[in-house]
């Protein structure tokens, strides 16, 4: 099990790997932006932000895959209860299906395995599941474990509730693809957008260099492409928050 969803703790390699990645564009946009050795040395220090910026990805990136592969435990789940099993035995049975559907490893096999084992722990079900929304970080577990605990303390039908939430849960995720289908065109657009500045700079220093010559070696050069810099970089970020849309 992974102890909490919203941290991503990098390999040795991944790490290197992406500060490489980030140190290399930086170095390319100090080429560009200042055409001098300081101002690569400047921007190379980029490769932490991308570090971060690579995490976040990835953290959401498991975060969705994770909620995908609960929509399917909630099925399993729902399907040994429709079989007879009592809550707890439900569990273990869900686990198998799972195991069928996912290769080892998978997320959510992980995560039932360890409510399982939890669960022989002689923890109630409702402190498990808690937990599990806890550190998985995901709306879709967080409401399906309150409902959940909800209706086990009242007496509720959970049979019911199981099904109704998980046909919440894979309508939200339906939607969430059809959102996801719509803006791909327009993130494409966005980071083609992104790079026309960059291509502009480049072809100019390529082929018309003597008409970029006042913005490189002197004080107001430098300022000027340092505000460039910043608001370029700013816009991208703002360009990146308004085509990542969440339901």
């Amino acid at each position: 099990m992974i102890k909490d969803y919203n941290q991503y703790q990098f390999t040795k390699k991944e790490q290197i790997g992406y500060f490489m990645q980030g140190a290399a564009i930086g170095a390319g946009m100090g080429i560009l932006f200042y055409s001098n050795l300081p101002g690569i040395l400047l921007l190379i220090p980029y490769g932490f932000v991308h570090i971060q910026n690579k995490k976040k990805q990835l953290i959401k990136k498991r975060k969705w895959q994770l909620n995908l592969e609960f929509r399917d435990g909630i099925s399993s789940l729902l399907a040994a209860l429709n079989a007879g099993y009592s809550v707890e035995n439900a569990f273990c049975q869900a686990v198998m299906d799972l195991k069928l559907m996912y290769p080892p490893g998978a997320l959510i096999v992980s995560e039932f395995e360890g409510i399982v084992n939890q669960i022989e722990m002689n923890r109630t079900v409702e402190t498990v599941l808690m937990d599990f929304a806890g550190r998985a970080g995901v709306e879709d577990i967080a409401n399906f474990a309150e409902v959940f605990v909800t209706a086990k303390r009242t007496g509720g039908d959970i049979i019911k509730i199981i099904r109704t939430t998980g046909n919440t849960i894979n309508d939200k995720i339906e939607v969430n693809r059809e959102i996801i289908t719509l803006i791909t065109g327009k993130r494409f657009e966005s980071n083609i957008m992104s790079l026309i500045p960059i291509f502009i700079i480049i072809y100019l220093r390529l082929f018309s260099s003597g008409f970029l010559d006042p913005l490189y070696h002197n004080l107001f050069g430098y300022v000027f492409m340092t505000v460039i810099l910043v608001l370029y970089y700013g816009v991208f970020c703002l360009t990146q928050k308004i085509v990542s849309i969440e339901v």
